[in-house]
Protein backbone atom coordinates (compact mmCIF):
# COMPACT_ATOMS: atom_id res chain seq x y z
CA UNK A 1 0.00 0.00 0.00
CA UNK A 2 1.09 3.23 -0.60
CA UNK A 3 0.74 4.93 2.74
CA UNK A 4 -0.49 3.94 6.03
CA UNK A 5 -4.04 5.13 7.24
CA UNK A 6 -3.91 8.19 8.17
CA UNK A 7 -0.27 9.09 7.67
CA UNK A 8 -0.91 10.43 3.89
CA UNK A 9 2.98 11.76 3.34
CA UNK A 10 5.13 9.16 1.62
CA UNK A 11 9.00 8.83 2.94
CA UNK A 12 10.29 7.95 -0.63
CA UNK A 13 10.26 9.10 -4.40
CA UNK A 14 8.57 7.51 -7.33
CA UNK A 15 9.67 3.97 -7.82
CA UNK A 16 8.80 3.48 -11.85
CA UNK A 17 9.00 6.58 -13.95
CA UNK A 18 8.56 6.83 -17.12
CA UNK A 19 11.15 8.16 -19.49
CA UNK A 20 8.48 9.62 -22.53
CA UNK A 21 4.93 10.70 -22.13
CA UNK A 22 2.44 9.46 -23.34
CA UNK A 23 1.54 10.05 -26.85
CA UNK A 24 -2.13 9.42 -28.25
CA UNK A 25 -1.32 9.51 -31.87
CA UNK A 26 1.67 6.82 -31.61
CA UNK A 27 0.11 3.78 -32.81
CA UNK A 28 -3.32 5.53 -34.35
CA UNK A 29 -3.07 8.08 -37.03
CA UNK A 30 -6.76 8.04 -38.04
CA UNK A 31 -8.78 10.88 -39.41
CA UNK A 32 -10.67 10.41 -36.71
CA UNK A 33 -7.77 10.53 -34.40
CA UNK A 34 -6.69 13.42 -36.07
CA UNK A 35 -10.11 15.46 -35.74
CA UNK A 36 -10.11 14.31 -32.08
CA UNK A 37 -7.19 15.66 -31.32
CA UNK A 38 -8.36 18.94 -32.85
CA UNK A 39 -11.63 19.45 -31.55
CA UNK A 40 -11.94 22.47 -29.50
CA UNK A 41 -14.15 22.23 -26.35
CA UNK A 42 -16.54 25.36 -25.91
CA UNK A 43 -18.82 26.38 -23.77
CA UNK A 44 -17.57 23.77 -21.13
CA UNK A 45 -16.24 25.16 -16.92
CA UNK A 46 -12.76 25.47 -16.88
CA UNK A 47 -13.20 22.00 -15.04
CA UNK A 48 -15.18 20.44 -17.31
CA UNK A 49 -12.54 21.51 -20.08
CA UNK A 50 -9.98 19.90 -18.01
CA UNK A 51 -11.50 16.46 -17.84
CA UNK A 52 -12.11 16.76 -21.47
CA UNK A 53 -8.74 17.44 -22.55
CA UNK A 54 -7.99 14.65 -20.19
CA UNK A 55 -9.73 11.92 -21.56
CA UNK A 56 -8.83 13.44 -25.41
CA UNK A 57 -4.68 13.26 -23.92
CA UNK A 58 -5.01 9.79 -22.67
CA UNK A 59 -7.59 7.87 -25.69
CA UNK A 60 -10.21 8.21 -23.48
CA UNK A 61 -12.40 9.97 -25.18
CA UNK A 62 -14.75 8.88 -27.61
CA UNK A 63 -17.13 10.74 -30.22
CA UNK A 64 -20.98 10.15 -30.34
CA UNK A 65 -22.09 7.95 -33.20
CA UNK A 66 -25.14 9.80 -32.51
CA UNK A 67 -27.21 13.12 -31.16
CA UNK A 68 -28.09 12.52 -27.90
CA UNK A 69 -31.59 14.87 -26.73
CA UNK A 70 -30.82 17.96 -24.85
CA UNK A 71 -31.96 17.99 -21.26
CA UNK A 72 -33.01 21.33 -21.39
CA UNK A 73 -35.33 21.36 -24.87
CA UNK A 74 -35.14 17.88 -24.81
CA UNK A 75 -34.44 17.62 -28.21
CA UNK A 76 -32.21 15.67 -30.23
CA UNK A 77 -29.38 18.38 -30.76
CA UNK A 78 -26.50 17.59 -28.38
CA UNK A 79 -23.66 16.66 -30.71
CA UNK A 80 -20.80 16.55 -28.71
CA UNK A 81 -19.95 13.82 -26.46
CA UNK A 82 -19.95 13.93 -22.89
CA UNK A 83 -22.58 16.98 -23.40
CA UNK A 84 -26.14 17.13 -21.39
CA UNK A 85 -27.25 20.77 -23.15
CA UNK A 86 -27.12 21.67 -26.59
CA UNK A 87 -25.06 24.48 -27.78
CA UNK A 88 -28.27 27.23 -28.36
CA UNK A 89 -29.58 26.32 -24.21
CA UNK A 90 -25.92 26.25 -23.19
CA UNK A 91 -25.41 29.73 -24.70
CA UNK A 92 -28.93 30.95 -23.76
CA UNK A 93 -28.92 30.20 -20.15
CA UNK A 94 -24.84 30.36 -19.41
CA UNK A 95 -24.31 26.89 -18.68
CA UNK A 96 -21.68 24.21 -18.55
CA UNK A 97 -22.52 22.10 -21.14
CA UNK A 98 -21.09 19.28 -19.49
CA UNK A 99 -21.64 19.41 -16.15
CA UNK A 100 -25.19 22.06 -16.83
CA UNK A 101 -23.84 24.13 -13.47
CA UNK A 102 -23.50 28.23 -14.04
CA UNK A 103 -19.69 28.39 -14.31
CA UNK A 104 -17.72 30.91 -15.64
CA UNK A 105 -17.25 29.76 -19.67
CA UNK A 106 -13.89 29.56 -20.50
CA UNK A 107 -13.91 29.06 -24.47
CA UNK A 108 -17.96 30.54 -25.21
CA UNK A 109 -19.92 28.95 -27.88
CA UNK A 110 -20.03 32.34 -29.85
CA UNK A 111 -17.39 31.86 -31.63
CA UNK A 112 -19.01 28.70 -33.45
CA UNK A 113 -22.13 30.81 -33.54
CA UNK A 114 -20.57 33.64 -35.58
CA UNK A 115 -19.01 31.09 -37.65
CA UNK A 116 -22.57 29.32 -38.87
CA UNK A 117 -23.66 33.38 -38.89
CA UNK A 118 -21.60 34.39 -41.47
CA UNK A 119 -21.88 31.44 -43.97
CA UNK A 120 -25.35 32.25 -44.81
CA UNK A 121 -24.52 35.22 -45.99
CA UNK A 122 -21.67 34.30 -47.85
CA UNK A 123 -24.44 32.31 -49.48
CA UNK A 124 -26.77 35.07 -49.76
CA UNK A 125 -23.75 37.30 -52.09
CA UNK A 126 -23.18 34.36 -53.85
CA UNK A 127 -27.09 34.50 -54.90
CA UNK A 128 -27.03 37.60 -55.93
CA UNK A 129 -23.96 37.49 -57.84
CA UNK A 130 -25.73 35.03 -59.70
CA UNK A 131 -28.68 37.10 -60.41
CA UNK A 132 -26.42 39.99 -61.58
CA UNK A 133 -24.78 37.38 -64.15
CA UNK A 134 -28.39 36.34 -64.96
CA UNK A 135 -29.12 38.94 -65.30
CA UNK A 136 -26.49 40.74 -67.66
CA UNK A 137 -26.83 37.86 -69.68
CA UNK A 138 -30.23 38.15 -70.13
CA UNK A 139 -29.35 42.33 -70.86
CA UNK A 140 -27.54 40.84 -73.43
CA UNK A 141 -30.26 38.85 -75.11
CA UNK A 142 -32.77 41.70 -75.07
CA UNK A 143 -30.39 44.14 -76.21
CA UNK A 144 -29.87 41.84 -78.96
CA UNK A 145 -33.16 40.82 -79.60
CA UNK A 146 -33.86 44.66 -80.00
CA UNK A 147 -31.41 45.04 -82.58
CA UNK A 148 -32.72 42.01 -84.33
CA UNK A 149 -36.19 43.90 -84.36
CA UNK A 150 -34.65 47.40 -85.28
CA UNK A 151 -33.21 45.26 -88.43
CA UNK A 152 -36.65 44.09 -89.42
CA UNK A 153 -38.35 47.28 -88.63
CA UNK A 154 -35.79 48.87 -91.82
Amino acid sequence: MSSQRGNVSRTRAQRHQNAQGFRNDKYDSSAQRKKINAKHHEGLCQHCKEVLEWRVKFNKYKPLTQAKKCTKCLQKTVKDSYHIICPSCACELELCAKCGKREDIVIPIQTNLQHTEQQPSQNHQRQNNRKDVFEKDDETNLSGLEDKDLDLLT
